[in-house]
């Protein structure tokens, strides 16, 4: 498994939002039984496309998600534990970075900017790309070298191309891959050690039109 170069500038880390920041299994899996009297353990989501691994009809999870995407804010989409603490550490250093595949970013936004606060998500920069590929031409153009999503073949991608992929450990990606991993948010913390000397601040923030 690849060594992570550590400490990191918190102004170096990007991050995926669904299942890194957002716990939203626990929101699918909460949203089946309640909306649909569906059962869903944890440990039955083993593949990124639910579809494959559950047997559900395709439009029921559809329906599943869809509420999650339009307004998680409304469907109490909750974080990850110590998301929140840890982003205000990473946040007070230098600007948030996110990259989700959610295809409208405003619902996301004033998700973030409800749990962090309209001065941390000023400065933030989110992309909403709408897609799983192509998190790479982000990432370069942001100016970040880390980046942590839960999707290992994403992780891959970003790691082909030099920079350094973590992947958030989860059922779907399990023993799939050879690259760097981390299990929770006090994890993602300890990848950078501010007292460190060698945790120095990058001379240069890109702020592009993603930007807010």
């Amino acid at each position: 498994m690849q060594q992570i170069q550590q400490p990191i500038h918190p102004g170096q880390i990007g991050f995926d939002i669904d299942c890194v920041v957002a716990d939203t299994m626990e929101a699918f899996i909460r949203l089946a039984e309640q909306e649909h009297n569906i059962a869903i353990a944890p440990e039955e989501i083993t593949d990124f496309i639910v579809e494959k691994c559950l047997a559900i009809d395709p439009a029921i999870i559809e329906a599943i998600f869809l509420p999650l995407l339009e307004d998680p804010l409304q469907n109490n989409l909750r974080p990850m534990p110590h998301a929140v603490m840890v982003l205000e550490k990473f946040a007070s250093r230098a600007p948030l970075t996110f990259i989700t595949a959610r295809p409208d970013r405003a619902p996301i936004h004033a998700w973030l900017e409800a749990l962090l606060g309209p001065r941390i998500m000023k400065d933030a920069r989110l992309v909403a790309m709408g897609d799983h590929n192509g998190k790479i031409d982000h990432i370069k153009e942001l100016g970040i070298s880390h980046f942590i999503d839960d999707r290992f073949e994403t992780c891959e991608m970003i790691a082909a191309h030099g920079l350094t992929a973590i992947v958030y450990n989860q059922p779907w990606n399990t023993k799939r891959h050879c690259l760097p991993t981390v299990t929770n948010w006090l994890e993602i913390e300890a990848l950078c050690t501010p007292e460190h000397k060698q945790c120095s601040q990058p001379a240069a923030l890109i702020k592009t039109a993603v930007s807010p």
